[in-house]
């Protein structure tokens, strides 16, 4: 596969650049000038998790939103008062988090750890950065699949771990599901980083990658999207022209 080309699976870019995304969607969310145009940096993200071959994530994603902005628009139209105030104010956070949080999400699902090492040795970043952001990368995938597994034993046991479920038996949900979650995510994360330190992840010379890392067109063409979904944010701000 070759850096910043469509391949069966999907597309592939540098993780340089899935970083840059990251900090333009960063931007836009926090520009954002109206519901409109945050819903449409949702669906550009969703194009985006289209071509990474996130489809059932992407639509999910995109209409799930779709979903929060006309409970937004009900919300602003019929409710006043208190109510009106609380729920805006609580919306308003979640507008300005879900792209980014949906953007993170198709980002570290689709980079490897070796890719992300190679891409940020050839940047020079210090290692003090570098080794947590890549025991993070493969910590959350690991948490991932210790949920599954717990849920499909707890249903064994007629736990649900579903809202009605932590409501209707809290004390049970708790105790099967939520503690042995939390007890697997920490003895995860001291395995990721003995295994993290032994496979010389510390080592400071200069990593190898089977897969090409460099800059491509494809690169190119997403952060031009990208700059321009954050330059019509600036423009509707009224901070361009």
């Amino acid at each position: 596969m070759i850096g910043g080309a469509l391949s069966t699976r999907g597309l592939w870019l540098d993780p340089r650049t899935k970083i840059l995304l990251l900090l333009l969607c960063i931007f836009s969310a926090m520009m954002a000038p109206s519901l409109l145009y945050e819903l449409g940096l949702v669906v550009l993200i969703g194009l985006l998790g289209i071509c990474f071959g996130k489809w059932k994530y992407a639509w999910k994603g995109v209409l799930f939103y779709a979903l929060i902005v006309l409970l937004t628009i009900w919300i602003m139209d019929t409710m006043t008062g208190t109510w009106r105030t609380m729920f805006i104010a609580f919306l308003g956070l979640f507008h300005k988090v879900y792209p980014c949080g949906m953007l993170s999400g198709i980002v570290i699902s689709t980079t490897k750890v070796s890719e992300f090492l190679s891409a940020m040795n050839r940047i020079h970043a210090p290692q003090k950065l570098v080794i947590p952001l890549a025991v993070m990368l493969r910590y959350i995938p690991t948490i991932q699949e210790d949920w599954r597994f717990i849920k499909d034993a707890m249903r064994m046991r007629d736990v649900s771990p579903s809202l009605k479920g932590f409501l209707t038996h809290p004390g049970i949900t708790v105790e099967c599901i939520y503690v042995p979650l939390m007890m697997a995510a920490s003895k995860a994360a001291d395995e990721l980083s003995i295994a993290s330190i032994t496979r010389g992840i510390e080592n400071p010379k200069p990593r190898t990658c089977l897969v090409q890392i460099h800059i491509g067109l494809m690169d190119i063409a997403a952060v031009f999207c990208f700059a321009g979904a954050l330059a019509v944010g600036l423009y509707g701000k009224g901070m361009l022209g």
